[in-house]
């Protein structure tokens, strides 16, 4: 339908992201909010991918779903630490059937119990590379504004970050609640001659304990008056309406500072993404 770079250049966009439901009633509650937020009109919508590819079927049933029946620009995720080279070559083989023109390629994380199999990628900078040599799509990376996990020293971070986003034709970020973080990321790769386009995640902070574990996992900063907020509050309702206030207000500095669009994390619902994105000027139909 669309290459996500020449939506980025006609201006900023609005993106949500998904992930293929487990069940019966999550694919019921998916498609209600594929539905209410398809509405906003956004640029495209993304699909995660289970670890190990446990999502592989799922996945790719939901990217053409979202882009067949919602009319909406589909992206789907591709992790590559658990295939072999073989296993890739066959899914984009599959995604090129199915006429993808976007992918997010990331090295993703082995399930418990599992080994590497021979002839794995060991980077998401590799699969971008064989992705390339095979398919003419967009490819995005992600990007870690205040560090990847596993890096050994912000500058071997930053180098490493920058040749990644080099070979890419955009990148997502991990979600963050400091615009200054992604601020000072984007000067930094630029220092470096890295100019690809980064786009900000956002996640409306609606859950304290899922907050604080997915913070610890990519060693993002839960800033603390946030945390003291939501704890505080009284109610669920009263905490949406919080995260949302806190995400609007991050999207709106992400915005005024020149970030190319926004990729809101849904975590499959939709009340607290929709009203940010109407917050934000991407009202509903």
């Amino acid at each position: 339908m669309a290459r996500i770079t020449r939506l980025l250049d006609a201006g900023q966009t609005l993106s949500f992201e998904f992930s293929a439901p487990r069940d019966e009633a999550g694919a019921e509650r998916l498609k209600q909010t594929l539905d209410r937020l398809s509405k906003h009109r956004p640029q495209f919508m993304s699909v995660t991918y289970g670890a190990g590819g446990t999502t592989r079927g799922p996945t790719r049933d939901w990217v053409r779903t979202i882009r067949d029946y919602f009319q909406v620009e589909a992206m789907p995720h591709l992790t590559c630490v658990a295939h072999t080279r073989d296993e890739i070559a066959a899914i984009i083989e599959d995604y090129q059937e199915d006429g993808v023109d976007n992918i997010l390629a990331l090295r993703g994380d082995l399930p418990q119990g599992i080994g590497t199999p021979s002839q794995a990628f060991d980077t998401a900078a590799e699969l971008t590379d064989f992705i390339r040599a095979r398919a003419d799509w967009d490819i995005g990376v992600a990007a870690h504004p205040e560090g990847h996990p596993m890096a050994a020293s912000v500058e071997a971070d930053l180098t490493h970050q920058a040749r990644k986003l080099a070979q890419a034709d955009f990148a997502i970020t991990q979600f963050g609640y400091r615009a200054e973080h992604y601020d000072q990321f984007v000067n930094q790769l630029d220092a470096r001659g890295i100019d690809t386009p980064v786009i900000p995640g956002i996640m409306p902070p609606t859950n304290v304990a899922g907050i604080e574990r997915m913070s610890a996992i990519n060693t993002t900063e839960f800033p603390v008056e946030i945390r003291e907020r939501l704890e505080a509050a009284s109610s669920a309702a009263e905490r949406r309406e919080i995260g949302v206030e806190v995400a609007v207000r991050l999207g709106r500095e992400l915005l005024e500072i020149g970030a190319p669009g926004l990729h809101i994390y849904t975590m499959n619902f939709a009340r607290a993404a929709s009203e940010v994105a109407t917050a934000l000027g991407w009202s509903a139909d």
